[in-house]
């Protein structure tokens, strides 16, 4: 019986040329991205108030000549809509996702273009207000990212949706806003994305790439523990009930509350304002705890809430108070599936060259691109912009005459200016590739 010899193994995908126009086009790009970069900086704007930012956004957006460009979506959210000339695609769509919004964090980065703005009229405020989480990065690649794919539109067989989202870091509790409400305000009903992908500046070694299978992010919600006593004067507390020792057990019993979920899937319940009603002399009537919960597993979010609860009213109870605990503002995990991290690591890898691309541990920072994520697939990644290398054990540490590694939210946050254009390639790739049909996740 005679056998067909068996197929010779296939060589080395040819080179697709639009991918080196991408790098040109971002090389091109990359003094104007680090302008903007700057710009924003200076000028970061509070959740719900990135007015400016999102003029500027839909002011360049226009200038590329794009099919639709769509402001004022759930507050400042601005949408461009960029349609391929070329044929085929099968009806493809990848929407890239920027995060807008500062913090109300002090700029203490160190640089000629630090902020210097004070926003009194914030709810709660005046704060001081600052990039310290690396928006100013993500608007400024993807804003580069626009300029790129849009001038190679002839050789896109598909559409791209640039999203430049407001309030990821949370919008004040009396309003709404972020992902969700761009969701439920239709910005993505037409054309409805097949994939999203986005990333996170890091304190990782410069235009290195951490991807995650599994949950990148936690999940998230808001707190609220209102603490009720009776208002009195500060000589005389018998005659009435002080909050003040209930919150502070509440803050204490906090601490055992990891004891009494698994060890093994991390969880945190962090306190991060205390706002009483009172003077030196007065014994207030309210102390208001604000916080977070987050927890690595969503299904464990749930029993952290409940016994957060009983811990507060009973805690409470016990000094003759009372506790209102709230939770708002919930986020669910960002999650990044087997099938899709292994359809984009080429691209990743590609772009950022193969020893640069790692897989890195999870954490329990959050991030709202996770209902974009949830409903259409793709990925979020991590992008290093600071002065580290990886140690033995694979975790960044500082680089020898560097400036060390910052955190994100630290007034000290720093990024590197010439890593942006790794972060407009990134965009670029994945977007082109997905359109293509290289980028998709195995069924």
């Amino acid at each position: 019986m005679t056998h067909a010899p068996a197929p010779a193994p296939a060589g080395p995908a040819r080179p697709d040329p639009v991918h080196a126009e991408l790098d040109r086009r971002a090389e091109q790009a990359a003094p104007q991205v680090i302008a903007w970069r700057r710009h924003l900086h200076r000028h970061p704007e509070l959740s719900n108030r990135e007015e400016g930012t999102a003029r500027l956004i839909a002011g360049h957006l226009r200038e590329l000549g794009l099919d639709e460009v769509r402001t004022g979506i759930a507050g400042h959210g601005v949408v461009g809509v960029l349609r391929g000339a070329a044929p085929g695609g099968g009806g493809r769509v990848a929407a890239l996702r920027a995060d807008t919004d500062a913090l109300p964090v002090k700029d203490l980065c160190g640089t000629d273009f630090a902020s210097r703005v004070v926003d009194a009229d914030y709810p709660g405020g005046p704060f001081p207000v600052s990039h310290a989480c690396g928006h100013d990065c993500h608007t400024a690649m993807l804003m580069g990212a626009a300029t790129v794919l849009a001038g190679v539109r002839d050789r896109l067989p598909g559409t791209v949706v640039f999203v430049f989202q407001p309030a990821e870091e949370g919008p004040p509790v009396t309003e709404t806003g972020g992902a969700l409400a761009m969701v439920e305000a239709g910005a993505f009903a037409d054309p409805v994305p097949t994939m999203a992908f986005g990333m996170h500046v890091t304190p990782f070694p410069k235009g290195y790439v951490g991807y995650r299978v599994g949950n990148q992010y936690g999940a998230s919600v808001l707190v609220r523990i209102t603490i009720s006593g009776e208002q009195v004067h500060g000589s005389t507390p018998w005659q009435g009930v002080d909050p003040m020792p209930a919150a502070g057990a509440v803050l204490t019993g906090i601490g055992q509350l990891y004891r009494q979920v698994s060890a093994f899937d991390p969880v945190t319940v962090t306190i991060g304002h205390v706002e009483d009603v009172g003077r030196f002399n007065i014994i207030g009537q309210t102390v208001t705890l604000w916080g977070t919960v987050r927890c690595a597993v969503e299904s464990d979010m749930a029993d952290v809430r409940a016994r957060l609860r009983r811990l507060a009213e009973h805690s409470a109870a016990a000094y003759g108070a009372t506790a209102e605990v709230e939770y708002l503002q919930p986020v669910p995990p960002v999650h990044n599936s087997g099938p899709w991290v292994a359809a984009a690591l080429p691209a990743l890898r590609r772009v950022a060259g193969e020893e640069r691309v790692t897989e890195t541990g999870g954490t329990l920072g959050y991030d709202d691109v996770s209902e974009f994520i949830s409903r259409f697939g793709g990925l979020y990644v991590t992008l290093g912009v600071q002065d580290a290398v990886l140690g033995p054990d694979g975790l960044p540490v500082p680089e020898d005459g560097g400036r060390g590694l910052v955190t994100n939210h630290h007034p000290r946050f720093y990024a590197d200016d010439d890593t942006l254009v790794t972060g407009v390639r990134l965009h670029a790739h994945v977007a082109y590739d997905h359109l293509t049909g290289t980028l998709l996740p195995a069924e």
